[in-house]
Parts: structure tokens; C-alpha cells; sequence
């Protein structure tokens, strides 16, 4: 025992005379991203449904909150029109890192809102009423509002803008054209021609007949055309996110406003004739424009519209599709968080 007698006394020797280091006080301050203390929201995990008024009388829909930030807060709008907000839960992977609150959001007639079946309601113009009911009730502001619309959600973003940008500290577009003909067209003549010959044929055929509901639609599409162009990875390895999305996708809404086909948007669809492109130099508040190589939107076009605007930027991703925000996730999430800093930063 002598031996570790020794050695704990020599430690304790020069211990004693070694100099004493001055104690440097913490001055780090604690992150409050996390801190839900006087939220009303706190029982139900940042959940809120909010009271939309409308012509055929009041609906709920349902929010949920993430994080706290009074400067960049961001409001998720997502496609469709019909899906969820669930395909952004890809975002739970960067914004809290980057201290970025942000709200899901269910639109009427989508999967956790009011879902009152009423096609009078299923209109751009009634959206984009909804979406300023849901911001006031957020109490959200010019000094710290962005807001982000993903495919469908990206005409309700540009739409919003135009009549209530000033409410808007900015604006994110991602992944949807600011022309339905021009989307007609790039489908059609660049896409279109892309698949394989008789893959094309016989989806043509189909289309002629009408059956957009024969199963053999859907499989030709989603092995040939969404694999390449909506996500580019293997069916089997869809993230579940996006296939709780697709599976509570409300047929009736889409089929109202898009229409049947995957190759545009045809018929008697309500969104047909959607254009907006002359008006993006109305547009001043601060935008990205977000586009994918692979995309069923055109990259160029988005590239054009992100100069249109007044002060624009375009972020490309190059192995993305219209879903880049998981097939090119890295260049999407970067560029997203670089922006809403340098907007918040007052270098835009």
C-alpha cells in the first residue's frame, strides 16, 4: 500500500503548489428556441387550430408551432392543393438547428383541418384569404413573416405577395412556376419526350380514353415519371413523410383545381389558366426562387422568375426534383437558412 500512499501524496504536494488558475466566469447565454414558458400553446405540443372564416360560414384549421425566434418565423404552405403539411417534417432536420421557429400548416380541406367538401371554397382567391386569417392569428409581422410555398403552395406564396407583401419580411417559392401554360408546355415538349417511347404511348392512350383512375395510370407514372421527376429515389424508399402525404391527399380538391393528368394541368381545372408571370415585378420583398434540375417545374423558368421579381434570388438544385428538399436536401436546406439570415441580416 506504501507505493500508492506515496504517489497520492506527491499529487497532493504539488497540487497544492502548482498556480492557481482564476475561475473564468460563464458569460454564454442560454438558447431560448426551446423555451415554451408563457406559450398558450404549450398543453398541446405548439398545436393551434384557428378559426377561418369563410362564405359558407367559420372552419378550423390546424397549425403547429416549432421553436421561438421573434425575428424569422416561417409559415410552411404545402401543395397539393390537397396534400399535408406532413412531407415538410425533412425540416425538423435543420431549422431547429439553425434557430429558425417555423409553423406546419394544414390548409382547409386537407387532412388535420376542417374538411367541410365544399367546392365553392376550393378557389386561389379564398385561399390566399385564408392564409392572411392564419398570419394575423399567429401574430405574424413584416419584422419577422416568411412565408414558404412548396409546389401549389408556391401560386398561393407569389398570390399572397401580391396583395399583402407588406405584411411579408420574405418570400420563398419553391419549386412551382409562375405560368400553368409554360408548365403545359415544358411537361409536354420536355418531359413528355423524356420517358421512355412506349411508356408515352400508352400513357397518351390512356389519357385519350379518360381513365386517369385505371390503375395501369398510376403505375406507369409513378415508376417512369415521379421516380425521375417528383422524388428520384426507388418507390420502396420514399421517405414515410412524403407517403403519408400522398396517401391523405384529398382526390376531390386536387382533381377540382389541378385536374386529372400529370402532364400538365388540362380540362376544366380550375388552376388551367393560372398566370401571373407579368406581375412578379410587382413583387419587392425579398424572394427565393427554389427549382431542380430533374423538376416537373422548369429550372429556367424559375432562374428567370427569381430576376423578375424586385429583389430576387435564384437557389439550383442540381440533383433535385420537385421534392428537391429530400432528393438534393443539402443544397435546399443550406440555401433556405443562408437566405432567411441574410434577409434577417439586412444583406438583401
Amino acid at each position: 500500500m506504501k507505493p500508492l500512499l506515496t504517489i497520492s501524496l506527491i499529487a497532493v504536494i504539488i497540487c497544492a503548489c502548482a498556480p492557481q488558475q482564476e475561475k473564468v466566469e460563464d458569460t454564454t447565454t442560454a438558447s431560448n428556441y426551446l423555451d415554451y414558458s408563457g406559450r398558450d400553446d404549450v398543453l398541446s405540443g405548439g398545436v393551434t387550430m384557428i378559426p377561418i372564416k369563410t362564405a359558407a360560414g367559420e372552419f378550423k384549421v390546424w397549425t403547429k408551432r416549432v421553436g421561438n425566434n421573434q425575428d424569422m418565423k416561417v409559415l410552411l404552405l404545402h401543395g397539393g392543393p390537397g396534400a399535408t403539411h406532413e412531407y415538410f417534417e425533412a425540416f425538423d432536420s435543420f431549422f431547429p438547428n439553425a434557430e429558425i421557429e417555423y409553423y406546419y400548416y394544414d390548409q382547409l380541406e386537407s387532412a388535420y383541418s376542417d374538411q367541410p367538401n365544399d367546392s365553392t371554397l376550393w378557389s386561389v382567391e379564398r385561399y390566399v384569404d385564408e392564409v392572411e386569417q392564419v398570419r394575423i392569428a399567429l401574430g405574424l409581422d413584416e419584422s419577422n413573416f416568411y412565408l414558404l410555398g412548396s409546389s401549389w403552395g408556391g401560386i398561393l406564396c407569389m398570390e399572397y405577395a401580391l396583395q399583402h407583401q407588406e405584411k411579408l419580411k420574405g418570400l420563398i417559392v419553391s419549386n412551382m412556376m409562375s405560368s400553368v401554360p409554360e408548365y403545359n408546355k415544358y411537361a409536354n415538349e420536355v418531359l413528355g419526350p423524356q420517358l421512355p417511347p412506349e411508356v408515352l404511348k400508352e400513357v397518351r392512350e390512356l389519357e385519350a380514353k379518360g381513365e386517369y383512375t385505371n390503375p395501369r395510370y398510376s403505375e406507369l407514372l409513378f415508376t417512369h415519371y415521379y421516380t425521375e421527376h417528383v422524388l428520384r429515389m426507388p418507390l420502396d424508399q420514399w421517405p414515410d413523410p412524403v407517403n403519408r402525404a400522398f396517401a391523405k391527399m384529398s382526390a376531390d380538391l386536387y382533381m377540382t383545381m389541378q385536374g386529372p393528368s400529370e402532364f400538365g394541368i388540362v380540362g376544366d381545372a380550375k388552376l388551367k389558366d393560372w398566370d401571373i408571370s407579368g406581375e412578379l415585378s410587382k413583387i419587392t420583398v425579398p424572394t427565393l426562387m427554389i427549382g431542380g434540375a430533374y423538376d416537373t417545374m422548369d429550372p429556367k423558368h424559375m432562374e428567370w422568375m427569381a430576376s423578375q421579381v424586385q429583389n430576387g434570388r435564384y437557389l439550383h438544385c442540381a440533383q433535385g426534383s420537385h421534392l428537391a428538399m429530400y432528393d438534393d436536401q443539402l443544397t435546399y436546406f443550406e440555401g433556405l437558412i443562408e437566405f432567411i439570415r441574410d434577409v434577417d441580416q439586412g444583406n438583401m
